[in-house]
């Protein structure tokens, strides 16, 4: 029997030090694509995963081109295994990238260098401690987005990532965001922090760098996506190439609408969605999404035998 199955790909904050070291040992296709996207850069991603320190992986401008090379990793490693082509690809914010080498709608080496292009672009657009992002749980979503409306008091403010039911992460300037946590705690949120980022992703304050971002998309090659590609600012699968290229733009400024890129794949027939890359942050979304979606993850030797074992099952 054939297994209809999704592959997802994490973004941003999944990273660690020592991440995929130990197929990395086994795997030369980890290595290799490790080496790919360094000889891009002309940097040692490797040896930073491998060995830090933290502060810089968890710099934006590492952390995007290291997590596009772990999600790249971890499908080619994956698909060595003789699994069958999965329905459909997605990935969370800078995980789009990586679904997007996956479903050969962009080179590797091409993706390189638009992430590392975006990270620069999204660093420079907002001085450091100039904005921010916080958690907010246990709210209901029409809560928060009340709540970022009560708060902003003329700054930027906004729910930007539907990650699960009760969990949304806001962003926008430092103070409307220390408001917003503070508000939110009054509110009875179950838990409202910030988080350690470097810029506010995905809220009115990155639309210098969606524009900068766009330019450089305009100049790139893209085909047509061999796999549909299920893309974050409209949750559905992208139409056209010129189409696609535009929403990766707007990704920065829009929200990620996680909860319903899952269901929506859901609903088309992947009730198996595997998380291709090292972390298990869409697993555990997943949960708190539907907790009938199978949702394994493939980041080490074990996990990577037994997906290949569900896939390949019959």
């Amino acid at each position: 029997m054939t297994v209809s199955w999704a592959a997802v790909f994490p973004g941003q904050g999944s990273q660690s030090v020592g991440m995929l070291a130990d197929v990395g040992d086994e795997f030369a296709v980890v290595r290799d694509t490790f080496q790919e996207a360094s000889d891009c850069l002309d940097a040692d991603l490797w040896s930073l995963v491998q060995h830090g320190p933290a502060e810089q992986l968890d710099e934006t401008r590492w952390t995007q081109p290291v997590m596009l090379a772990a999600g790249v990793a971890c499908w080619r490693m994956l698909r060595e295994q003789g699994v069958p082509e999965p329905m459909a690809v997605a990935g969370h914010s800078l995980g789009e990238y990586s679904a997007l080498v996956a479903a050969g709608a962009l080179r590797f080496p091409d993706a390189v260098s638009l992430v590392a292009e975006r990270a620069r672009a999204m660093q420079e657009a907002v001085p450091a401690g100039e904005g921010g992002m916080a958690a907010i749980l246990g709210l209901e979503d029409a809560d928060v987005i009340a709540l970022c409306e009560a708060q902003a008091e003329g700054d930027t403010l906004e729910a930007v990532n539907f990650n699960a039911p009760g969990q949304v992460v806001i962003a926008g300037t430092a103070g409307a965001v220390d408001r917003a946590v503070s508000a939110a705690r009054d509110a009875g949120a179950k838990r409202a922090l910030k988080l350690p980022v470097s810029v506010p992703s995905h809220c009115a304050l990155m639309r210098p760098a969606a524009e900068r971002l766009q330019a450089a998309l305009d100049t790139a090659e893209f085909r047509a996506p061999q796999i549909p590609v299920w893309q974050n600012a409209t949750a559905a699968p992208a139409s056209d190439v010129d189409s696609l290229k535009t929403r990766l733009a707007e990704q920065l400024y829009r929200p990620v609408r996680w909860v319903e890129t899952v269901q929506g794949l859901r609903d088309a027939g992947a009730g198996v969605q595997v998380e291709c890359g090292p972390g298990r942050v869409l697993t555990g979304l997943a949960k708190r999404i539907d907790r009938s979606i199978d949702h394994p993850d493939v980041a080490d030797r074990a996990t990577l035998e037994s997906v290949r074992d569900r896939l390949t099952a019959g």
